[in-house]
């Protein structure tokens, strides 16, 4: 881990150990960045991570967090409607968003008429002028917007948001249209935004997801690249939380 400077590596017993950190973690920098801007931007993705930020929507956390100042994002997408069972929105909004009074306009949920490319070039519009307006900030690194906290999972093959092996680029937001698992089309956010952020948090859930994190924390050195691997904050904080079973 200390090779690349990726901060802290945390591994619990047990899921609800993790969710009670994530939780605190999170509302605490949701604290931080509200009272030295006046707003925080989060990006979720799928998976188990809306059920490992539960702890978030339950006292004290719930009663204590700034709502009004959220701005919620998608590290990743699904081309399909809003309300199908495959679409993280869906996900987020049943476990998370409904349970808390942040404003609807500051949900920034894909255009889902739209055909993978589209969605995509039409999320990274949406990025490109919340930044122009100061809601996204930008990296002095690297020119990318800087979002204060990206909350990431991991599936089994070492894949993070949808960036598959093989489906690496540098836009703000890509398409690819052959997921390898289903349902084909997505929209992703790319590493260089990935990386930009200020705050990174690696959540991890399982013992079969336990080989491919050790790319992540730098310390395999004989396996092929992972996208895992390829996470990491320019100059900022990160963390990864794991959490094997």
């Amino acid at each position: 881990m200390s090779e690349k400077g990726k901060g802290k590596v945390e591994v619990f017993d047990s899921e609800e150990d993790l969710s009670v950190s994530l939780a605190k973690y999170t509302a605490d920098l949701a604290d931080k960045f509200s009272k030295e801007k006046g707003s925080f931007t989060v990006v979720l993705s799928g998976g188990s991570l809306i059920k490992s930020l539960r702890k978030v929507v339950e006292p004290p956390y719930v009663d204590a967090v700034d709502w009004s100042t959220w701005h919620v994002f998608w590290v990743d997408e699904r081309v399909v409607p809003k309300d199908h069972d495959d679409s993280n929105y869906k996900l987020a909004f049943d476990g998370f968003l409904s349970k808390v009074p942040i404003l609807p306009g500051k949900v920034y949920a894909i255009n889902d008429a739209l055909p993978a490319e589209g969605a995509a070039d039409d999320y990274e519009t949406c990025l490109k002028h919340l930044v122009k307006s100061n809601v996204i900030s930008v990296s002095a690194a690297t020119g990318f917007p800087k979002f204060d906290l990206m909350l990431l999972g991991m599936g089994p093959d070492g894949h993070v948001a949808s960036l598959f092996p093989g489906h690496e680029n540098e836009k703000w937001v890509t398409f690819i249209k052959d997921s390898p698992k289903p349902p084909p089309e997505r929209i992703t956010f790319t590493f260089p935004v990935i990386n930009s952020s200020a705050d990174v948090a690696l959540v991890v859930c399982g013992a079969g997801k336990a080989s491919p994190v050790h790319p992540a924390l730098g310390n395999d050195q004989n396996s092929d690249p992972l996208p895992v691997g390829l996470v990491f904050g320019q100059g900022y904080s990160f963390q990864a939380v794991s959490c094997m079973l």
